[in-house]
């Protein structure tokens, strides 16, 4: 059995080793949280393209030394040609999510790194370069790394989806990448050099940005260069729930934060008939279904939302919700569900700070939109938009996607600091809430919080399916209950990576760390 990692140092965990090592040979090194974290997605951009790019998005909870709450947002908005007359005029009846046609938002990644370091030096007295950031990301970039079975399993199942975009096939097909083999990104080597050279604002600015619409132009995607020159990611308010000895933190829309609350919210009125494994599993399925039919109604850019998070987060509705869930008898499923690649990482500094966070392309390498003077793949989160125009998601420029990246933070009273998240699409929510729960009232530690059997309802990352899916290790008596209840059951493997690559780190008020990773990832945590 694995134990959890302990340090009274720094803490570093991430769905790939090489990431998670960087990060915490950051911090080892004198750097604070934050530059950890900008080494390791770096580095994580390199070595799980399938998950993540710097095409991408990202998103952030830095709870600093002296306990302030930080949110950036760091999603593209939608370019300033993207209406649905134009998809209309092409013969689309819906934005697709592969091609020049769904790389439609502004890459937010290297915004978010920039507006997190420059947070790191005006507030936390961060020290490190950006030579030393992102060394590590060159050197694995030039010298390559060996390619993991998750990556080797997404190109094989991809293929067919990907094999006609000619540049991405270039890159990834040309020659035959299985397990093992060693992949390099000189031309992504020569990207993060010029971020050295020039700083991150040279990505929407610079030579990067020329390099960028030197390959755009050789395509039909309908991103301009106002686009680029005009974005900015920003800092935004946490939304929060208050529970009875912590609160729970998430990101406000467009991220599904609220979603992941509104679950804890059902689920502390329904506290006293969870003591059961079947009403623990039941009852966390059941409220995700609630959770997500109010996402998917309201949740969108905050400047076109029609109701208020407080409406949401509010303790008259979660009240009403428990109530309609029925013990005996499962609501009936699904609703469209929302599919997503991610990578959550999590990081903790000697000197108080600490950072959850999260970055993604949304499906399994994006759009396939591969730039090859730069290395960067770009990602089709425009693919959420609607282009019926009564939806509460319709496509209109500079439009904010829908996201179901959100990364995680507990405050508790007694001045524990727990960090937690996961990728996974419709996974995220309902996989947070399993870790919070088992930690928080089954007295679990984090890593068998994170490694004992988990459950799906919905889509995730790389699939199309809706129904419940459950790991084989759980009891077969409880899988017979569950069936019994209306679930609709598909068992999977043990370990199986549709359940999510989860991480978490948590921190006590002497400053003591301890952290769990995910044995269905590549990944580990380390501390020192």
């Amino acid at each position: 059995m694995l134990q959890t990692i302990k340090s009274c140092n720094n803490m570093m965990v991430s769905p790939h080793w090489m990431a998670t090592q960087a990060g915490i040979d950051i911090m080892r090194n004198g750097g604070n949280a934050i530059e950890a974290m900008i080494c390791s997605a770096a580095v994580i951009s390199v070595v799980y393209p399938h998950m993540n790019s710097l095409g991408g998005d990202n998103f952030w909870l830095i709870n600093t030394f002296d306990q302030k709450l930080i949110g950036i947002e760091a999603t593209g908005f939608s370019s300033e040609k993207a209406t649905i007359d134009f998809y209309n005029s092409i013969g689309l009846k819906q934005i697709p999510g592969r091609g020049d046609f769904a790389a439609i938002t502004v890459p937010g990644v290297v915004s978010g790194w920039m507006k997190a370091y420059e947070y790191s030096l005006q507030k936390l007295n961060g020290k490190k370069s950006l030579e030393e950031i992102l060394d590590p990301a060159i050197q694995i970039a030039n010298s390559g790394f060996s390619v993991t079975s998750t990556l080797e399993k997404n190109l094989k199942s991809k293929k067919s989806e990907l094999i006609n975009l000619k540049e991405f096939a270039n890159k990834y097909y040309s020659n035959e990448l299985i397990e093992g083999s060693v992949l390099k990104f000189p031309e992504m080597a020569e990207t993060f050099k010029l971020l050295v050279k020039n700083g991150f604002d040279d990505f929407y600015r610079g030579e990067i940005f020329k390099k960028i619409f030197s390959d755009l132009k050789k395509t039909n995607c309908i991103l301009t260069e106002n686009d680029f020159k005009n974005f900015n990611s920003r800092f935004v308010e946490p939304i929060y729930l208050s529970l009875d000895d912590c609160k729970v933190y998430n990101l406000p829309p467009p991220t599904q934060g609220v979603a992941s609350l509104l679950i804890l919210g059902i689920l502390n009125k329904l506290k006293h008939k969870c003591e059961s494994e079947f009403n623990f599993i039941h009852s966390i399925v059941e409220a995700t279904k609630k959770s997500f039919i109010l996402r998917d109604k309201y949740v969108t850019d905050p400047d076109y939302m029609k109701i208020a998070i407080n409406d949401l987060i509010n303790d008259d509705l979660f009240s009403k919700l428990a109530n309609e869930i029925n013990f005996k008898k499962a609501l009936e499923w699904p609703i469209t569900s929302q599919k997503g690649d991610t990578v959550w990482l999590g990081s903790s500094d000697q000197f108080g700070n600490s950072v959850s966070f999260i970055q993604s392309i949304f499906w399994e390498f994006g759009s396939g939109i591969y730039l090859p003077e730069t290395g960067i793949t770009l990602q089709n989160r425009g693919a959420s938009f609607s282009l019926n125009s009564e939806s509460h998601n319709a496509l209109c420029p500079r439009r904010r996607p829908f996201h179901t990246i959100q990364p995680a933070l507990a405050k508790f009273n007694d001045g524990r600091c727990l960090l937690y998240g996961t990728m996974g699409g419709d996974g995220q929510p309902q996989t947070q809430a399993t870790i919070f729960l088992r930690y928080k009232e089954l007295k679990q530690n984090l890593q068998d919080a994170i490694n004992n059997p988990r459950w799906l309802l919905g889509k995730t990352w790389g699939d199309d399916v809706h129904n419940l899916r459950l790991e084989k290790r759980f009891d077969d008596k409880i899988i017979k209950r569950l069936i019994e209840a209306g679930h609709q059951i598909q068992l999977v493997d043990d370990f199986d990576e549709i359940m999510g690559h989860a991480g978490a780190i948590i921190i006590d008020k002497y400053g003591n760390k301890e952290a769990g990773f995910d044995l269905r990832s590549d990944g580990i945590a380390l501390g020192n």
